[in-house]
């Protein structure tokens, strides 16, 4: 099973990394990095690179495919080179994927039309621009098109997609491995926990200022 992670600039570097630390211990994986170019893609900070060993030419029928989110996302919404790869790629892929703002990449390249799907809640409701129903949910299934919400969801959606294609033992097994048991010190992971001073700051700040 061949397991293609796109990169482009300013992806967030979680988005990527946490479904790869999951779902690259799929038994007899292959995970690859890919981008338009091979080399060094950096993150939204500037100050993480990881390398695409290969271009997107060079793996024209992954098994699964994988878009991350972030900032550098808005970017390429009209790049024709990627929207027409993933095109290309989800008719043979098994499972197409996407953390946070890769799913508008998804709904960008006609693939999310008429499905429900999610993305970060600071721009979920840009799904439906492109024909997506747009839910709130964490991890949603529709079909083969696996969507997560924002950036640590990544990990929630790996697992879930190891339980479906491996057996859930063997995705406990990972968790456990992993020892992903998450208890974080606030209960403001979600625009209905956190203050509302706070949520209303992150609103105002966002680039997806809906019209």
């Amino acid at each position: 099973m061949q397991i293609a992670i796109v990169l482009y600039d300013r992806f967030t570097a979680l988005d990527a990394v946490g479904p790869y630390e999951i779902l690259s211990r799929l038994p007899d994986a292959e995970t690859v990095f890919v981008a338009e170019a091979a080399g060094p893609v950096r993150n939204d900070t500037g100050s993480l690179a990881i390398t695409a060993d290969r271009t997107l030419a060079d793996v024209p029928r992954p098994d699964i495919v994988l878009v991350p989110g972030g900032p550098g996302q808005s970017g390429q919404m009209e790049n024709a080179a990627l929207l027409g790869w993933l095109r290309a790629a989800d008719e043979s892929s098994v499972w197409t994927t996407s953390v946070c703002t890769g799913s508008l990449l998804l709904a960008a390249a006609g693939l999310l039309a008429g499905r429900r799907a999610t993305s970060h809640w600071l721009a979920l409701e840009e799904l439906g621009r492109f024909g997506a129903e747009p839910t709130g949910e964490r991890v949603v299934f529709d079909d083969k098109y696996v969507t997560a919400a924002g950036v640590s969801s990544g990990i929630d959606m790996g697992l879930a997609l190891m339980g479906r294609i491996a057996g859930d033992e063997h995705a406990q097994a990972i968790q456990l491995m992993t020892e992903y048991d998450p208890q974080p010190p606030y209960d403001a992971g979600s625009p209905q926990k956190a203050p509302m001073h706070i949520v209303d700051a992150l609103r105002a700040r966002s680039r997806f200022i809906l019209e």
